[in-house]
């Protein structure tokens, strides 16, 4: 079964969002994936996933700005976990 962690870096200053964040996704076991709470859509980190295999989907948050969705790429038990949470968020078209 799949597990959400989710991580709140709203209120850090730079670099510690990217820093935690990168941190967070390389303790993701399989079926987990990662829910980012972001004051901002942190355009940094999605090379970052990319280069160490993750995949991702950005919402505009309910509590916060940005909500990004994270799971390993092939990991398909987190990826439909993650964006079914995905689904229930707006369109991060906005952010």
């Amino acid at each position: 079964m799949a597990r959400e962690v989710v991580l709140d870096v709203s209120e850090l200053e730079p670099p510690e969002p990217l820093v935690q964040s990168l941190a967070a996704i390389g303790q993701l076991q399989r079926g987990d994936y990662l829910r980012l709470m972001h004051r901002r859509r942190p355009c940094l980190l999605y090379d970052n996933l990319q280069q160490r295999g993750f995949s991702s989907e950005t919402r505009a948050g309910r509590m916060v700005a940005c909500e990004v969705l994270i799971w390993r790429t092939g990991d398909d038990e987190a990826a439909r976990a993650a964006r079914a949470g995905a689904a229930t968020l707006p369109p991060a078209e906005h952010l």
